[in-house]
């Protein structure tokens, strides 16, 4: 595969293969509405919630007075913090990813008003675990692909990939992992009991960050990324992508 940068920004062109234009405003604008939907429908299964959102339930779980949504924004902002005291660096894109944070919650909520009334049963379970595990992956692919400012826990990983100088399969399996290692702990320690998490949340865990850069590579086959509204990437940003390219 050959690595190009064009007027557009960063794309994978591999010679003699025309790929089909998707616009970075619409990736990310997918990548919200499914991955909402994901989370959802992974509840609904039964077999735990994804490790990124299981940190900020069970602590909903451990202080019921504060609600789910609540932690969901408090967590995603000590992301943020966390992204800028490591990079010595305030970027004001940080902030707009917080709003897509927040229209995430907002989704959350509207996705749930259907997926809470899907019927459930073995099979059923099984079918919407596997559904919602490829949906979140293919969220997270579109999403970094926009080269825009993203949900919070998926900007972290994405972010730190490149200030660390590591492919991005690594770092978000690792982060992953502290996701669910953070939630058993708050759990046995504050709660006695194992909460959010199940067989499904330790398959997300060990092995999302790898599907997501296969999935990656298979989009970048046959989609070439565009801004629709005309913006300049400086060189640190182009290189952003190439870390979640290598697999």
């Amino acid at each position: 595969m050959e690595i190009s940068v064009d007027g557009n920004g960063f794309n994978a062109v591999l010679k003699g293969k025309k790929k089909v234009k998707f616009s970075r405003e619409a990736a990310l604008l997918i990548s919200v509405l499914i991955n909402s939907m994901g989370v959802d429908i992974m509840s609904r299964s039964g077999f735990g919630i994804a490790q990124i959102s299981s940190v900020p339930y069970v602590f909903s779980k451990t202080f019921p007075n504060i609600t789910f949504g609540t932690f969901n924004y408090i967590f995603q902002t000590m992301l943020i913090v966390s992204l800028m005291v490591i990079g010595k660096k305030i970027k004001a894109g940080y902030a707009f990813s917080f709003v897509v944070g927040i229209v995430f919650g907002v989704m959350l909520d509207i996705h749930n008003l259907w997926v809470s009334l899907l019927p459930t049963g073995p099979v059923l379970n099984i079918i919407y675990f596997v559904l919602s595990y490829f949906i979140l992956c293919t969220g997270v692919c579109l999403a970094n692909n926009s080269m825009l400012p993203i949900i919070p826990t998926d900007t972290f990983p994405r972010d730190l990939s490149v200030m660390l100088g590591k492919p991005y399969n690594v770092v978000k399996t690792t982060f992953d992992l502290c996701c669910l290692f953070t939630t058993v702990v708050i759990s046995f320690v504050c709660l006695g009991r194992l909460e959010a998490v199940g067989i499904g949340t330790f398959i997300l865990a060990f092995t999302m960050g790898k599907v997501i850069t296969v999935i990656n590579t298979k989009v970048n086959n046959i989609f070439e990324f565009y801004n629709a509204v005309n913006l300049k990437f400086p060189a640190k940003k182009l290189a952003l992508i190439s870390h979640i390219h290598r697999i």
